[in-house]
């Protein structure tokens, strides 16, 4: 039965969805490892590679956010530089694990034709492998800032056992963020181009570089708003400064995610069928 066929009503139940991305687990495991493994073949740095592109923004950040501007992001006035990165490096290992979704999935159906052809084809296991690579570098990414925060603490807070909650509405946003432009891209191949411009406008308003409370109240709601920046100041709160989450912005965020999820995986589904005829 394709997407087309089931009604709009049924193809949004969550249960429905969880049901038919377990029937093909396997074959979406095979296709992270895939995606993590091959992205790395040949390569002498292997996994390390996933670091870098935070570790590069954060030694350029860094120095002109910490350095040139004196920025803080915690409410310590004598908050050490040490403490700055760390804060900093949270931010952007959110940031880059949505922005590496949003990066690939406009290209993603086209990179991948070969599978539109076949009927019997599972394409909307496509987005989520590139998720589920982007969780497990995630996961690496957070392992030197763990280490790093250690070594100048000697302890971790006890609210950082908070994390995994926080990854769930980051999970679910990048999953509706696949679905939708990985559909997007097949009709409307301008909107590879409008990509970077996206990607840098989420990246300015999701309090990666400032502190929420430090926005003037004209433009917080822009900032208050995006699920990112919500994201950004939980894993902070938790991890460095070991502060409870704000529940009532987690759950309106969490909300939101889980909703944009099932938008895009609902425009995924019922445009599937039309990628035939357009490629």
């Amino acid at each position: 039965m394709t997407g087309q066929q089931i009604p709009l009503a049924k193809l949004m139940m969550p249960w429905r969805i969880v049901q038919h991305l377990r029937r093909h687990g396997a074959l979406i495991q095979q296709f992270t490892k895939r995606d993590v493994l091959g992205r790395y073949r040949g390569s002498y740095l292997g996994v390390f590679w996933s670091l870098l592109r935070p570790l590069c923004m954060l030694a350029v950040f860094g120095v002109i956010f910490g350095y040139i501007f004196q920025s803080r992001l915690g409410n310590d006035p004598h908050e050490s530089k040490a403490d700055f990165a760390m804060a900093l490096f949270c931010g952007l290992i959110v940031f880059d694990f949505v922005a590496e979704s949003l990066a690939r999935s406009p290209t993603l159906i086209l990179s991948n034709t070969n599978y539109v052809t076949k009927v019997v084809f599972p394409l909307e296991i496509l987005p989520v492998s590139v998720v589920g690579a982007g969780l497990v570098h995630l996961a690496v990414s957070l392992v030197p800032l763990t280490v790093a925060y250690l070594i100048v603490h000697h302890t971790l807070h006890v609210t950082a056992l908070c994390i995994p909650l926080i990854v769930i509405p980051l999970v679910l946003l990048a999953l509706g963020v696949s679905w939708l432009f990985s559909s997007l891209g097949v009709f409307i191949r301008d909107i590879n181009s409008f990509i970077p411009v996206l990607t840098m406008i989420l990246m300015y308003s999701s309090a990666i570089f400032y502190r929420i409370s430090v926005v003037p109240p004209a433009l917080r709601p822009v900032v208050t708003y995006n699920p990112l920046a919500v994201m950004v100041d939980d894993l902070r709160n938790v991890f460095m400064w070991g502060l409870p989450m704000d529940w009532r912005h987690y759950g309106l965020m969490t909300l939101f995610c889980f909703l944009f999820m099932l938008v895009g995986y609902a425009f995924f589904m019922r445009t599937k069928s039309a990628f035939a005829d357009v490629l």
